[in-house]
């Protein structure tokens, strides 16, 4: 089957029947999405297909349709070749948001889609929203401001150069 993964296609078998999360990581080599509880519940192996934030681990790779985007493919390429963060990518570095970093990249996944859908978010819409991924050490406050300051840059057009 061909599976269309941050602009680039790729062809893997569909057999053995397995979830997304593996073929990405063990298969592909992009391991940047995490396996965190592999029953859908915690949120850290996030990525977007279509620009939908769901669940890699108990998604079946027979079921992927659409173009996946994982934390590898966040930032964008400018015309002269410079990598550019995507806004969330930018204000979670400038906050200081991870400290373990398990669950950065569902984190970060979530919250792209999440202000893809929602650019003007209020706070308890951003609290809603992110309580969907689990934070082992508690960065929540964190999450919220970074996710609060993408919004804003977002709204602007800013990216960062890298």
């Amino acid at each position: 089957m061909k599976l269309r993964i941050n602009g680039t296609e790729y062809d893997v078998a569909e057999e053995p029947p397995r979830t997304l999360l593996w073929v990405l990581h063990d298969e592909l080599g992009l391991i940047g999405t995490k396996y965190g509880c592999g029953v859908g519940i915690c949120g850290i192996c996030t990525v977007q297909i279509d620009g939908e934030a769901v669940r890699s681990c108990v998604t079946p790779l027979s079921k992927v349709e659409g173009e996946i985007r994982t934390i590898e493919g966040l930032a964008t390429v400018a015309d002269d070749g410079t990598r550019v963060l995507h806004p969330v990518q930018q204000a979670f570095l400038e906050d200081q948001v991870p400290q373990c970093g398990w669950c950065m990249s569902g984190q970060m996944m979530a919250a792209a889609a999440f202000l893809e859908q929602n650019p003007t978010p209020s706070e308890e819409e951003i609290i809603d929203a992110m309580n969907r991924v689990y934070c082992r050490c508690g960065c929540y406050h964190r999450i919220k401001g970074a996710v609060a300051k993408a919004a804003e840059q977002m709204a602007v057009g800013e990216g960062t150069a890298v």
